[in-house]
Formats: structure tokens, C-alpha cells, sequence
């Protein structure tokens, strides 16, 4: 399936459980509401998703000056992989990570962390870069912030949808919020896992290694990365958001465990020591 297809699903299955929401909360009249809040997440989903995940991050453009070695990795990187340099921000977090967002290869950004500035060496950084490339190239980007956006704005409407549903006073619609956020939530949890899927990731591993020709630096940045991503907590964003990043940046709990977005790290190191060049 191709992305632009799935990108459709997804902004089409917003529209259908804002609406199912507005009709619980309020009939008919709640559907033609929520239809109309629908189209203008919709909207804004599609061409301002980008900014609203670098805002959740806090990220900021990295300066030419201070970030100059960084810029040039990306310059080099895109041209071996002929796409345009993509803008790059810098997202104020210790943990090192990373991801790529925007709709278009034209209109792409990679964030990377403080503390992934600080924990891989220039090849290991490159690798990592590579990486997010790749998913430029693949175009897994529009897909992946769309995603992003609309299970952060599903998982706000259900909390508003389960308090104004509390908030009757006849106690009628507590059934009915229950059921609704039970429901709700593995939905919320499978969109994201069905917008991208875990072969995306080994796809853009093997992608990225080609680009810089060498295999062996993203397979030693993963494995300092699976370590270090445990050990210093996320303390920004959402869990809507995991999928973007190369590690799962949050360790979540035994329900949103199994709805993991990112193949293991051991399978995906392994595929790459085997990668020929």
C-alpha cells in the first residue's frame, strides 16, 4: 500500500471517530459539529503536522554556526541519496535520538537530540542520519507525523468526549463512555502501528547503510542507543509519537508494549552486519 493511500486512511478514519465521539456526546447535532472539527484537523493535520510534532518537542533550528560539522553531514548525505538538504533541528532532551518529519522530501526536517550529539562519534552520527535519510527518500515521513498528529488529537477528544460524558448529571452516558474509550484506545495505539509498519524501519536500516556506503556505524549507534534511550527517560512529547523516532524513546507499559512500532534492535543489527557492500 502505497503511503499517500495510507495518509487518505488515516485522515479518513479521524473523520469517522470524531464523528462517532460527536454522536455520542450530542446526536446528530454532535456529528455535524464534529465533522466540522474533523475537516479542520484534517487540514491542519496535513500541512502543519510537521510543526506541530517540532513543537511538542520543543526542537529548535540548529545554528549554522554552532552546528556546522551537522549541516555538512546533511548536505553530503543528501546528495549521495539526491534529495534536497533538508532543514535540521535540534530537540533540547538528553536522551539521544532522533527522527525525520514533513510531507515531502522538499519539505523535510531531521531532529536530533542534545544527547545524541554527545553520545555517538562522527561516523556512529552519520549512521544515524543515514537512517532518517532513508525515510525521506522512502517517503515515510508524510505518513509517520500524520500519524503522529492524529493519535495525539484522537487521544485529546476522547478525554473530552469521557468528561463531558462524566459530567451528565442523569449518569446516563457513563456506559457509554466507557465503552467508547475501551474502544478507543487500541485504535488509537493500532493507526499508529498500521501507518508504519516495522519493515519500514528495517527498510530505511538497509536504505541508510547504502547511502553512506558502510553498514557498521548505524549498527553501532543502535546498540548504544538501545541502551542509553532506557536509561535516560523522554521527558518531552507524547507516546502518539514513538514510531518517528529511529529508538523507541519511551519504555511504556504492558499494554502499549504490545503494540510496539519498532522491530528489535538485536534483529535490526544483526540485518545490517550482514549487509554486503
Amino acid at each position: 500500500m502505497s503511503n499517500q493511500i495510507k495518509t487518505l486512511l488515516l485522515l479518513a478514519g479521524l473523520t469517522g471517530l470524531l464523528m462517532l465521539i460527536g454522536y455520542f456526546i450530542g446526536g446528530f447535532l454532535g456529528i455535524s459539529i464534529a465533522f466540522v472539527i474533523a475537516l479542520t484537523i484534517n487540514f491542519l493535520t496535513y500541512w502543519f503536522s510537521e510543526k506541530i510534532v517540532l513543537f511538542l518537542y520543543k526542537a529548535k533550528p540548529a545554528s549554522g554556526a554552532k552546528y556546522e560539522n551537522l549541516h555538512e553531514m546533511v548536505r553530503e548525505l543528501a546528495n549521495n541519496a539526491g534529495l534536497p538538504k533538508p532543514k535540521i533541528y535540534i530537540v533540547p532532551s538528553p536522551q539521544p535520538n532522533a527522527f525525520a518529519t514533513g510531507r515531502s522530501p522538499k519539505h523535510a526536517t531531521i531532529a536530533v537530540t542534545e544527547g545524541i550529539m554527545q553520545l555517538l562519534d562522527e561516523e556512529e552520527l552519520k549512521g544515524v542520519l543515514a537512517h532518517e535519510m532513508a525515510h525521506i527518500k522512502n517517503r515515510d515521513t508524510l505518513v509517520s507525523t500524520v500519524a503522529a498528529t492524529i493519535a495525539g488529537a484522537i487521544s485529546y477528544i476522547a478525554i473530552i468526549a469521557r468528561f463531558s460524558i462524566f459530567g451528565d448529571r442523569d449518569g446516563k452516558g457513563n456506559i457509554v463512555s466507557i465503552i467508547i474509550l475501551s474502544i478507543l484506545a487500541p485504535i488509537i495505539a493500532l493507526i499508529v502501528r498500521m501507518a508504519i509498519s516495522r519493515s519500514r524501519e528495517y527498510l530505511a536500516d538497509e536504505t541508510g547503510a547504502r547511502i553512506i556506503k558502510n553498514a557498521n556505524p548505524l549498527a553501532q549507534a543502535l546498540a548504544k542507543l538501545e541502551t542509553s534511550s532506557k536509561q535516560v527517560p523522554m521527558d518531552l512529547g507524547t507516546e502518539a509519537t514513538s514510531h518517528m523516532f529511529i529508538v523507541n524513546p519511551f519504555t511504556g507499559n504492558a499494554f502499549t508494549n504490545l503494540f510496539l512500532t519498532h522491530p528489535s534492535t538485536a534483529k535490526r543489527i544483526g540485518k545490517l552486519r550482514t549487509m554486503k557492500f
